[in-house]
């Protein structure tokens, strides 16, 4: 099988622990692109997060795209045009807002290149916004500021008691949209269809292509459906055990350049 698109999920992947790509990873990909390759980056962070990093691999010069917030949206980034979009709807913006509020926690979303709250000081608000090489600012007021239809909100906080918050939302938002927790202290708020398989799907037909054609490579609980979706479904050696059990292939962690070992071996026999 010729597998000609590339499906890359970002932190704990493409990303070292210190957030860069190596030079050895960059080189590489740029190589792979230069002879037709097609490489998606997809992650949970928002858009704005992951520019730089599509910027530095230069997928606006050879038709690259972006899968951000989990599948959320997809842009072509040589035109810069949204391909798809899920959105949250903002009359269950209040109810957010308040499950947050009232139980402790700090609740935030995105809006252009910031991520707005009500408290930029959060440790855990810094460190979304680490993530992301995003600026944080607090406003007044969230809901005010958030009066637009946003792909997701993360209502963030100490381990233990958001677990507790994650079961309870779970069940009174059931059916209406989906709630998971991506790291300990993150609870994601997501519409309902949200999943990184579903957006690659749509994202093949447009381009007319299949998903046996497709490899994808990941470490995280929300890279499962993508793993199972790719006709090459591979995981890194740093990634969860249930991610490895799933993938048709274990390559080297994120701090070996298993992503270039991927490219090399199967897109550049």
């Amino acid at each position: 099988m010729k597998y000609k698109i590339l499906v890359l999920d970002l932190d704990g992947t493409l990303t070292n622990r210190k957030k860069e790509i190596t030079p050895h990873t960059r080189d590489t990909l740029i190589q792979a692109q230069e002879s037709g390759v097609k490489i998606v980056l997809a992650s949970g962070r928002p858009t704005y997060g992951i520019v730089p990093l599509a910027e530095e691999l230069r997928l606006s010069d050879f038709e690259g795209y972006i899968l951000s917030y989990n599948g959320g949206q997809i842009i072509d980034w040589t035109t810069k045009k949204m391909m798809y979009e899920n959105v949250l709807d903002p009359q269950v913006y209040p109810y957010l807002y308040d499950c947050a509020k009232s139980n402790g926690f700090t609740i935030l979303s995105y809006k252009d290149e910031y991520i707005v709250s009500e408290n930029a000081g959060n440790p855990y608000v810094q460190h979304e916004a680490f993530l992301n090489r995003m600026d944080s600012i607090t406003v007044p007021d969230f809901l005010s500021v958030i009066n637009f239809p946003v792909p997701k909100c993360l209502i963030v906080g100490d381990p233990e008691p958001l677990a507790l918050l994650e079961e309870k939302m779970k069940k009174e938002l059931d059916g209406q949209m989906n709630v998971f927790r991506s790291e300990p202290f993150f609870l994601e708020l997501v519409p309902n269809g949200i999943d990184k398989a579903g957006s690659l799907s749509v994202l093949l037909d447009k381009l007319n292509m299949r998903r046996e054609e497709l490899v994808a490579v990941g470490d995280g609980f929300n890279d499962l459906s993508m793993i199972k979706f790719a006709g090459l479904g591979v995981a890194m050696a740093n990634a969860q055990d249930i991610v490895k059990e799933s993938a048709d292939y274990i390559t080297l962690s994120n701090e070996e350049d298993g992503v270039a070992s991927v490219v090399e071996r199967f897109f550049m026999k």
